[in-house]
């Protein structure tokens, strides 16, 4: 757990098992920064910044279940003054997950046979199908020939870009998207706090010492990658480094599902 007076660091690490009160607690601190306080701010300001009482907020920290209405979200998402990420996260945990199914509604088994045969679509780019966890559902030949381990048994997207030697080779700057990806798996714990799949997955991917190092520093969360670029160091494709666009698709009524798209993009040309 993280308590009052401790440090960012300290609040960040305690963030392990992605409670919504520790992010709290961790946003209490970034508020603080964000007003140039050089402290958090404290509970009972968020409390008025709110126009609640203390003890209403105070138990909102220490997991107690309080009713969370729009209006109240937004009323702490102001107070709290957070991102359009944050305020996502918060309201996908209020809400019992960003998207997808509620409990007991049946699923639609022909969603993911129509996603994959999107994307197993012969397209130049490469373009592949995960879940909520990131395990790769499907692939098109591009996306194989790109990043032959999807191929693998229970290949799964986020370990490889965090854990594996051949991520942090062939991700140009690994260091600043990884952070990026755990921003989104931050994200997705928040909102699906009580999902095996991702919990084993933030177990492992913080077992990686580098990982844990980059998820101790900062509490950030990020809901999606869409229209990110980044570069890829792939000299079985190309000699240079390819530049691409990450264009992420959600179905409508299966939001845990991510169909992804990396286009290739070239800098515009110097007018200069």
């Amino acid at each position: 757990m993280c308590f009052p007076g401790n440090t960012q660091r300290e609040c960040v690490r305690a963030v392990s098992r992605d409670a919504l009160p520790d992010l709290l607690r961790a946003w209490r601190i970034d508020a603080g920064n964000k007003m140039n306080r050089g402290r958090q701010l404290p509970q009972k300001e968020v409390a008025r910044r709110m126009g609640v009482s203390e003890r209403w907020y105070r138990n909102l920290e220490t997991g107690a279940r309080v009713p969370l209405s729009m209006e109240i979200l937004e009323r702490l998402s102001r107070a709290l003054l957070l991102g359009p990420d944050e305020r996502m996260a918060l309201h996908g945990h209020a809400l019992g997950g960003a998207g997808g199914r509620q409990p007991g509604e049946q699923e639609p088994r022909d969603a993911t046979e129509e996603l994959a045969a999107l994307t197993s679509a012969r397209i130049g780019f490469p373009s592949y199908l995960t879940d909520q966890a990131w395990n790769v559902l499907d692939h098109n030949a591009a996306m194989a020939r790109w990043f032959p381990w999807v191929r693998e048994p229970d290949a799964n997207l986020m370990r490889w870009a965090l854990t594996t030697n051949a991520a942090r080779e062939q991700i140009v700057d690994w260091p600043r998207h990884a952070a990026q990806y755990l921003a989104l798996l931050r994200f997705a714990l928040v909102t699906r706090p009580d999902d095996p799949g991702l919990g084993a997955l933030r177990d492992a991917v913080l077992a990686d010492r580098a990982c844990r190092d980059l998820w101790d520093r900062d509490p950030k969360v990020l809901a999606y990658r869409h229209g990110h670029r980044y570069e890829l160091r792939l000299p079985h494709v190309r000699r240079e480094p390819i530049k691409v666009t990450s264009q992420v698709l959600l179905p409508a009524y299966r939001q845990e599902l991510r169909y992804v798209l990396l286009l290739p993009t070239e800098d515009p040309p110097d007018r200069s």
